[in-house]
């Protein structure tokens, strides 16, 4: 089993709000068999630094107040030890692999079928899990054993969360031929809080790196990660970073 954990980065606003140029949803595709091993040197790097909360992209920002920081206590330079360490995890199993939609938010807003934030969250959502339906493909051709994945997303609004999970249940089920054929995935989509979830959190400084790169062009963190995302012959653009709309 192949588990793909997402979470975004950036905001999913209306048209005529400010918005930032790039929205990111990010996933780490873990295999069930290095789950309890990436859990335990997760686990053990909280303690090290005496982290007694969940990992946030935004809380290794040095402006960042949020009461519920477990990394306040950290220097700068502790912190980007930590960030640099669960980049380190990541990569060190050649299994665990890296996805993500990056949407141009002015582009998407262009396109007759996104007509407001919702739409938007939707049509980047969908092209993540098309990459991973292509990648748990790609896994059983090249070893002849079918490989099936589940999907777990960090919570939102109630809304959002239900609104999400029937949409999501309707793709699974709908016979399409504008739409992918999603047989190796399993059950529904499955929502947990980030806090109860080490693979949400992982996700999450995935999706940052991927989003400062984008929207502040700044590549030290994504350069980390690289080497974990999706790629056929060291090509990543569209199969472990895919863009949206294509222009």
């Amino acid at each position: 089993m192949q588990i793909l954990f997402l979470d975004e980065s950036g905001a999913v606003v209306p048209d005529n709000k400010k918005h930032s140029k790039y929205f990111t949803i990010g996933g780490i595709i873990i295999p069930e068999d290095y789950w309890h091993d990436i859990y335990k040197k997760f686990k053990e790097l909280k303690k090290q630094y005496k982290i007694d909360s969940e990992i946030k992209w935004r809380f290794f920002s040095p402006h960042n107040k949020d009461e519920d920081n477990g990394l306040s206590h950290l220097s700068f330079e502790e912190k980007n030890a930590v960030r640099s360490k669960l980049y380190e995890i990541i990569s060190h199993y050649k299994s665990v692999k890296i996805i993500s939609i990056v949407t141009d938010i002015n582009q998407a807003y262009k396109l007759s079928y996104i007509n407001n934030k919702d739409d938007l969250y939707w049509y980047s959502y969908k092209q993540v899990i098309e990459r991973f339906q292509y990648h748990l493909q790609d896994l059983s051709r090249e070893t002849g054993t079918t490989f099936h994945g589940l999907i777990i997303i960090d919570n939102r609004l109630s809304y959002d969360d239900n609104r999400l999970r029937h949409l999501h249940y309707n793709l699974l089920v709908t016979n399409n031929e504008n739409y992918s054929n999603f047989g190796n995935l399993v059950e529904g989509l499955f929502i947990a809080p980030s806090h109860l979830s080490i693979g949400i959190q992982l996700a999450d400084v995935v999706a940052g790196a991927i989003y400062r790169k984008y929207e502040k062009n700044d590549d030290v963190f994504f350069e980390k990660i690289k080497t974990s995302i999706r790629n056929k012959n060291g090509i990543i653009e569209g199969y472990g970073i895919v863009k949206f709309p294509k222009i």
